[in-house]
């Protein structure tokens, strides 16, 4: 059939149209500086996903000065022209994109990257940078006063990087919806040693230096991520469930009786994995070092860090984290109380399960010592504020949420929740409204008015 010329001039006309509209669509553009977070708007990075990262650094802890080569690899989930990486304060001396040098420059945390040629959309790339300088602790009322990240002790280094703090010390997509695998390789000064994540892949002293190669297979947010150096007594071995356990902690604190840290690793790690589902990682532990400065523990992954001998009740607490947090990581900051009202709920279980008080108890005792009138009642739990998120109400009215659901759906649901959960977004991210939704399928009721009046209600909640 032919076409008329008005007819032939039309169809020309969207031809051009229809190419400029393509063109537009895959030309190359500049990721996102962060990926939107209500609290940490400029954490994270758009246009790719972080895959893996291999970190290289050498410390001294006599000049405090950190030498490090980050090597990610990522996939563009866009056509980039550029891209940006989280980096606060230290000195990038080069930027090398798929082997070729590429440009970059300083704004703020962001360090700003533009290779040589652009990178293809659904295409893996590596970005190398390296860089060095003396890293320094962030501080702040986020973290209940203190300062946290990278933190020199008497004889090393200890660090505990949540929420926004790994940045402080390589070049990261520093947000949890941005998980990776890692390699992380310390050298340290003969002597001291250099505990990271996951496994320990080989240890050895050349020169004046020892080497450490740990190896972090399972998917981990970067807050996650720890280099702790210093004297340690290291014991591993397995739990009785049959877990690889590692245990370092500084020769300082031996002759504290006060918990056996080893012991309770051990037993925590095997009971949460019968009530949450199996351990998510290749192996459990901890880091002890003597950081009084520090007034906090971590739930780093495989092996949390306590700034001194911590309690039993504390340690059960950042081990729970290894399913809540580290394999379950929240999507935004607003659902923290996904990470830490779980964990203290998990105190109350393992009081429980110890015979000492029940969670009903430990419930009552939360909501009684805390009157109406109490500013505890005024922070709104599932969006409490970017810094009152380590708020106690973020811990405790998050673990009565959690007790109150379990009244309401009764402990056959509960208990086929928790491991249902922890399943379903395995080495993944969620929000609130996920945990709503699968509790209202496991239990078949309706519970927006349960988690309305407990999680995004300011006041004391009446009991029924």
């Amino acid at each position: 059939m032919a076409l008329s010329r008005s007819a032939r001039a039309a169809a020309a006309a969207t031809a051009v149209a229809s190419f400029f509209t393509v063109a537009a669509a895959s030309a190359p553009t500049h990721g996102a500086p962060g990926i939107g977070d209500p609290y940490f708007p400029l954490l994270g990075n758009g246009g790719f996903d972080a895959r893996h990262y291999a970190l290289d650094i050498a410390y001294d802890p006599g000049t405090d000065r950190l030498d490090g080569r980050t090597t990610l690899t990522a996939r563009a989930t866009t056509r980039l022209s550029s891209f940006d990486l989280d980096l606060q304060r230290l000195e990038v001396t080069k930027v090398e994109v798929n082997g070729r040098r590429a440009t970059f420059a300083r704004a703020g945390d962001e360090l700003h990257v533009t290779p040589k040629g652009s990178l293809v959309k659904n295409r893996d790339f590596t970005v190398v940078v390296t860089y060095g300088g003396v890293p320094e602790p962030l501080t702040g009322p986020i973290v209940f006063g203190s300062d946290y990240g990278w933190m020199k002790t008497d004889d090393g280094v200890f660090v505990a990087c949540e929420p926004n703090a790994a940045s402080t010390w390589f070049p990261s997509s520093d947000h949890p919806s941005d998980k990776a695998t890692y390699d992380i390789r310390i050298k340290a000064p003969k002597g001291l040693t250099g505990v990271s994540n996951g496994r320990l892949v080989s240890t050895y002293d050349k020169g004046g230096s020892t080497y450490s190669h740990w190896r972090e297979s399972r998917p981990m947010a970067t807050y996650l991520a720890t280099a702790t150096i210093g004297k340690f007594d290291v014991r591993t071995g397995r739990t009785p469930g049959g877990t690889p356990v590692y245990v370092a902690i500084d020769p300082t604190l031996a002759n504290s009786n006060a918990v056996d840290v080893y012991a309770v690793t051990a037993a925590a790690t095997d009971y949460w994995s019968q009530v949450f589902g199996p351990y998510p990682f290749e192996e459990t532990g901890a880091i002890v070092d003597d950081m009084p400065a520090a007034g906090f523990s971590l739930e780093v992954q495989s092996k949390p860090v306590y700034s001194a001998v911590r309690s039993e009740s504390t340690i059960v607490h950042e081990l729970a984290h290894q399913w809540f947090g580290d394999s379950v990581s929240v999507a935004r900051w607003q659902d923290i109380w996904l990470n830490e009202g779980f964990a203290t709920y998990a105190q109350w279980l393992w009081s429980e399960y110890q015979g000492t008080r029940s969670a009903h108890d430990s419930f009552l005792a939360a909501y009684d010592t805390r009157p109406a009138d109490n500013a505890f009642w005024q922070v709104e739990v599932a969006d409490p504020q970017r810094d009152t998120m380590f708020a106690s109400a973020v811990y405790q009215r998050g673990a009565m949420t959690l007790q109150v659901l379990r009244e309401r759906i009764g402990d056959a649901a509960f208990f086929k929740l928790l491991p249902t959960w922890t399943k379903l977004h395995r080495y993944g991210n969620a929000d609130t409204a996920d945990f709503v939704r699968l509790a209202e399928k496991v239990s078949g009721q309706q519970l927006d008015d349960l988690f309305r009046t407990w999680l995004s209600t300011k006041g004391k909640p009446a009991l029924a």
